[in-house]
């Protein structure tokens, strides 16, 4: 009899296609949902009668509680190598195997400019506009050229938009708790000397941080309070970075000129979540991982794991 892989999360449908999944294919079948489960009971109820599970980023959360009503489950594969919201532990405790895949830095850098060039010159509201019969011009762009840049981490991420930064002329200026001023310079960048500095002086602020119990909340009511109102904020990285109630205020109250985010407190969005219609917010579905190259990565890393699974020398082990 095959074993059982559920495929969370294929929204797209393209699982299967993006990846060659043939070398798995005589011994498992492979089922993609592209539909979201929200509670646990949901979870267990799906996942009963898979023998496997392939998973997408941190949106689906496997606690103890889940790992335990789910005996037949042998294998979690997810994408990237750090995943939070897996309790390694109590897969370990039930014989479950937790493994990983590559990903690569480019989608969440294209990304991250995405949303900073469509705040900075209007690009929805004058699409809608022209679209729509609109007024013809209604926006006044920010320029990017000459203005500052300020960059909250600066690893693989968080050097790569700096980079692109330089390249439209920008002061580039970066802070986190262990960023060195070796670092900085290696990228182009000038150590900020406090984060509160970088916030005050920075026309553009760009999350790129991992996030720890160090990082939640970093930015909060105060940290927004500093910023200034003609300044945009970008968080492609993870939405608890940023108190997302203070973000909200602040977008409400004309505090900052606005804010771009691919990253939520609950992903999906429930319809009536407040970030839907928020002022001043460009917001994407966390796409920041989306494109088909990275898919393919995922993808056939993960049919690479599934593989080395069943042969008994499993690969890219996480916990």
């Amino acid at each position: 009899m095959k074993l059982r892989c559920a495929v969370f999360d294929d929204f797209q449908s393209v699982a299967t296609t993006v990846a060659d999944w043939s070398p798995v294919a005589e011994d498992v079948d492979v089922v993609s949902f592209t539909e979201h489960c929200a509670t646990e009971d949901e979870l267990a109820a799906r996942l009963a009668d898979f023998d496997m599970v392939v998973t997408l980023r941190e949106r689906v959360p496997f606690p103890a509680g889940l790992i335990e009503r789910l005996p037949r489950l042998r294998l979690i594969v997810a994408s990237g190598m750090r995943n939070s919201v897996i309790d390694y532990a109590a897969a370990e405790r039930h014989g479950v195997t937790v493994c990983g895949t590559a990903s690569t830095t480019t989608p969440p850098v294209e990304l991250t400019w995405a949303l900073l060039l469509g705040l900075a010159r209007g690009i929805v509201a004058e699409s809608d506009a022209l679209r729509g019969n609109g007024p013809w011009q209604s926006t006044v762009g920010a320029d990017l050229h000459g203005r500052r840049l300020g960059l909250l981490g600066l690893g693989k991420i968080g050097g790569r938009v700096a980079a692109v930064g330089r390249a439209f002329g920008m002061d580039v200026v970066a802070w986190s708790h262990n960023l060195t001023r070796e670092r900085a310079e290696e990228v182009g960048a000038v150590l900020a000397p406090s984060k509160e500095e970088l916030l005050r002086s920075s026309d553009f602020v760009s999350v790129h941080l991992v996030l720890s119990d160090r990082t939640r909340g970093l930015i909060g009511p105060a940290e927004l309070a500093l910023m200034r109102t003609t300044a945009y904020l970008i968080n492609t990285s993870r939405a608890a970075i940023v108190d997302q109630d203070a973000l909200l205020d602040v977008l409400g109250n004309g505090g900052i000129a606005g804010a771009g985010v691919d990253v939520f407190d609950v992903e999906p969005l429930p319809a009536d979540h407040p970030m839907r219609t928020a002022p001043r917010l460009l917001a994407t579905p966390h796409l920041g991982y989306v494109t088909r190259a990275n898919y393919a990565t995922y993808y056939t890393h993960a049919v690479q794991d599934i593989r080395a699974y069943l042969d008994g020398e499993p690969v890219r082990l996480l916990g």
